[in-house]
């Protein structure tokens, strides 16, 4: 009998789902802050159906597009969970309590006009920093 699309993987389940060895997957977990199974009394690991999508892209990112760890941690960092996981899930079958609509990782660079704004008050932002910046290497260089 199948299990329930919402059911809890085991580490084997999970590593054959996503197509990567079980000893993979318990090094992505150092690597990844954002890779963390429900772990039992014992250590044993469980993953959520969404935990599944996320090694899904990162085995897609790694493997497939050829990032690198700290590229894959940069893409979380500058993206968030939901967009990460997106590659993991590009039928967008499953969702990561992602924002309805939000783009697909096919969309990352097109213009959003909602966001247009944010961007100019962080390109702003970045601006002062790096005058800032300049002016404290000024002073540290005397």
């Amino acid at each position: 009998m199948a299990k329930s699309p919402n059911a809890f993987r085991t580490i084997s389940e999970a590593a054959e789902a996503v197509g990567a060895p079980q000893h993979v997957l318990r090094f992505w977990e150092t690597k990844f802050t954002f890779i963390t199974p429900v772990k039992r009394a014992g250590g044993r690991r469980f993953y959520r159906p969404q935990d599944v999508v996320v090694l899904k892209a990162v085995r897609r990112l790694l493997h497939d597009e050829g990032l690198t760890i700290k590229g894959v941690q940069r893409l979380h960092k500058d993206q968030g969970l939901a967009r990460l996981a997106a590659y993991g899930d590009p039928e967008a079958a499953f969702s990561m309590d992602a924002a309805p609509g939000s783009a697909s990782p096919s969309a990352v660079g097109e213009s959003n006009p909602a966001s247009d704004g944010a961007d100019a008050r962080l390109r702003s932002v970045l601006a002062d920093l790096e005058q800032a910046r300049a002016r404290l290497d000024a002073v540290l260089a005397r």
